[in-house]
């Protein structure tokens, strides 16, 4: 196993044995994100078991609550097994609070050895590693319905149809609609929209409405959204039991240590994108993170999934709520790990397919949301990004912008992800030529890495068949440069 696909896509089994690689790599200029590749070798039926039981609430186990989210974000036996479909990404079952605390000690060992690996190193987490996944799936729908009555409030005032940070509502119509809702008194709703809370522009924008789902607001105990198929009113935050809420409170907690952990080791700490329908928690609670710890660089890094539609728009807001708190953005573009899951699951259930439609489009999508933050490291020293792709014509478009934008290499505010074991062709020629460049370095015992290992394989057959064309390329567009001197010399 090890003269063959382990020693292809695994650096080790320990942290002491991955040591020669990771220094050969540095040697090349390729830095390493370490990742323990041990994952639990579930039956299928294991795995959808686990998965509907963390994921119902106490209220829909008892029958005293139908369950009140909406279809995509409750959970559906057909796709019990998160692993289905899925190539490239470790997935993590629920089992017990104490195997959540087993894994945030796997992601503090980790970040202690990308402290020792070098400096400006990253470490990648997991959310659904460190809680009960019901909570992730009931945030997300909470997210997704006070985002979408936002958009019925602007069709309501003639605004339907724009981009999400052109979309302003004006607060003295929004204030009739919500009285007439009979949602609380007139006094109540005036004190949520004043001046000192939005400004004095007399509008309220995307940004604004999500600040006021938050449990410092009086709003927030009146939350509630039209069910579009009663007509009724329904609360929008669920109510949890004492144990349900220990277990929200036990998963913050837990981020909370790795985020200062990494603050100490001086480790960027990424926080991966997972399925749509735990994504909107998980970037809310990303958000949350950067907020108290990319004050003065940035330390949490999101992931953004290029292959959905709303990849620009959640950007844009994320990029514009950095700039109005203070905070130092960081992100990680990848295009997408769970496409043919999240097709066939939006098709089999009865929503709207939430990817791109065509790879092309995807392509696209990812290069308008590159191109937008690039615009932004332009003009903001402390924000950056990480490429987090094996497509050639993506990493070509990168070198493109940056020297059109003047954004230099050893500035360090963009850098590039590969796989361990995969478009070495890319990495190594970046690395040399002076850009920030890292490895997922994944490592683990030989029998317990086999599930990920798997489906890693699986993976890179599909890329290697263009390996060398890539290569030929890459190192074509690497040396013109280099011969006219744009990787190292600012322009005048």
């Amino acid at each position: 196993m090890k003269m063959t696909f382990y020693g292809q896509f695994v650096a080790g089994e320990d942290q002491e044995s991955i040591q020669p690689l990771i220094q050969h790599n540095r040697a090349f200029g390729v830095g390493s994100i370490l990742d323990y590749g041990v994952e639990e070798d579930l039956s299928p039926e294991e795995a959808e078991r686990q998965e509907m039981e963390s994921c119902t609430s106490a209220a829909e186990k008892e029958g005293s609550g139908a369950s009140k989210r909406e279809k995509q974000y409750q959970a559906h036996r057909a796709f019990g097994d998160r692993r289905d479909g899925v190539i490239s990404a470790r997935t993590y079952f629920y089992a017990s609070e104490a195997k959540c605390d087993s894994h945030m000690e796997t992601f503090l060992r980790c970040i202690e050895a990308s402290g020792r690996a070098g400096e400006d190193g990253f470490s990648a987490i997991k959310l659904t590693a460190l809680g009960r996944p019901q909570f992730l799936l009931q945030f997300s729908d909470v997210l997704t319905k006070w985002r979408r009555f936002f958009h019925q409030m602007a069709a309501e005032q003639g605004k339907a149809g724009l981009a999400a940070m052109d979309t302003r509502l004006e607060v003295a119509a929004l204030q009739e609609s919500v009285a007439k809702m009979g949602i609380a008194s007139r006094t109540e709703i005036e004190n949520w929209f004043t001046a000192e809370t939005l400004g004095v522009s007399g509008t309220l924008d995307l940004l604004d409405w999500g600040s006021l789902i938050d449990s410092r607001t009086e709003l927030s105990k009146h939350l509630v959204v039209p069910n579009m198929q009663t007509g009724q009113l329904e609360p929008l935050l669920s109510r949890f039991t004492q144990e349900e809420e220990l277990q929200v409170t036990r998963m913050l907690q837990r981020m909370d240590v790795l985020a200062k952990k990494a603050s100490e080791a001086g480790v960027r700490l990424m926080v991966d994108a997972e399925q749509t329908y735990f994504q909107p928690a998980i970037s809310r609670l990303t958000l949350e993170m950067q907020r108290r710890f990319n004050v003065e660089k940035p330390l949490i890094f999101g992931t953004y999934q290029c292959y959905l539609k709303d990849a620009y728009d959640n950007v844009t807001l994320d990029v514009e709520l950095a700039r109005r708190e203070g905070w130092c953005f960081g992100a990680k573009l990848v295009r997408g790990a769970y496409m043919a899951q999240e097709r066939a699951r939006a098709v089999e259930i009865g929503y709207e397919d939430p990817i791109n439609p065509t790879y092309e489009a995807t392509s696209a999508m990812y290069h308008r949301c590159l191109d937008y933050v690039l615009e932004e490291l332009k003009h903001n020293s402390t924000a950056q990004v990480m490429v987090a792709s094996h497509n050639e014509d993506t990493v070509r478009f990168t070198l493109r912008r940056m020297e059109e934008l003047g954004l230099h290499p050893a500035d360090r505010q963009v850098s590039f992800g590969q796989l361990l074991g995969m478009c070495d062709q890319i990495s190594f020629p970046l690395g040399q030529a002076g850009f920030p460049v890292y490895k997922y370095v994944p490592y683990g015992p030989v029998m317990e890495v086999l599930p990920y290992l798997s489906r890693r394989a699986l993976e890179n057959s599909g890329v290697v068949k263009g390996a060398l064309r890539e290569r030929q390329l890459l190192w074509q567009e690497l040396w013109r440069r280099l011969r006219t001197g744009s990787l190292f010399h600012r322009p005048a």
